[in-house]
């Protein structure tokens, strides 16, 4: 196991029981003291974890709270629409493949994709499957494996993971919880961030779509810096400072 992924399961482990103690992770996965307790150092100064005899916490600061993808649907309507619309721009040639994450904004963009203009379309959203698999148009629609969180309706899990390991698309648009300098593109599950870390892996080109309420805020797990995404597609609610700290760190900043 490298250790990312035994960092994503130490964090899983402390949300699930409060705590994590540095002899029971030692026996789970095999490994020294001494290797744990790096690993918590880690997730210390990560902000994640706050260190504690014989263990660790989860750290009070980071925000761990999660909406359905029901209640999430009503807030920033036209935001979204409008963040949707602007991302039509960076839908590849005809034919081409592109990765569609779970969200009510990817959602939007899914619902405004003209009919056959792409050739594959993989997803991990249930929702976004079942629209474009009765609107493509003649688009291939593949519906990532795994897991389905209820609460934002999207597969999760080593199946997607690995599914997403082997691919090579042209775009992937993805949907985060959060993006700050500090601590890039964000989202509250271990999970989800490891299929949105596959995701920008397997694209040529990385394109986030995320209202203003998002921008500044830094949610549990980290899934890309912002040098890993080549555009982010917001709204005229982001401050000028935010903004401007966004394209100083190189990111490319579309206001819809």
């Amino acid at each position: 196991m490298y250790a990312e992924e035994r960092h994503r399961t130490i964090v899983n482990l402390a949300l699930r029981h409060d705590r994590v103690s540095v002899a029971d992770l030692a026996s789970r996965f095999d490994v020294t003291t001494e290797t744990i307790r790096r690993d918590l150092d880690v997730l210390d100064k990560r902000g994640i974890l706050r260190r504690v005899h014989g263990g660790a916490v989860v750290a009070e600061n980071v925000a761990l709270v999660e909406t359905a993808l029901t209640e999430r649907e009503p807030a920033f309507v036209a935001q979204k629409s409008r963040i949707a619309e602007a991302a039509l721009a960076y839908l590849p040639t005809a034919g081409s493949t592109a990765i569609l994450d779970a969200g009510t904004t990817i959602g939007r963009l899914a619902a405004a994709v003209p009919p056959g203009s792409l050739g594959t379309v993989i997803t991990n959203s249930v929702p976004v499957a079942a629209q474009l698999a009765v609107s493509s148009g003649g688009t291939q629609v593949h519906l990532l494996g795994g897991r389905v969180r209820g609460i934002t309706q999207a597969t999760v899990g080593g199946e997607a993971v690995a599914a997403l390991g082997r691919l090579r698309c042209d775009v992937a648009f993805v949907g985060t919880n959060g993006v700050s300098v500090g601590h890039g593109f964000s989202t509250p599950d271990p999970d989800e961030a490891a299929v949105k870390e596959a995701m920008v892996a397997a694209a040529r080109r990385v394109v986030v779509l995320a209202d203003s309420s998002k921008v500044g805020v830094e949610l549990l797990v980290t899934f890309a810096p912002l040098g890993a995404v080549d555009v982010l597609i917001t709204d005229d609610g982001v401050s000028a400072h935010d903004r401007a700290e966004l394209v100083g760190a190189g990111i490319e900043v579309v206001i819809a």
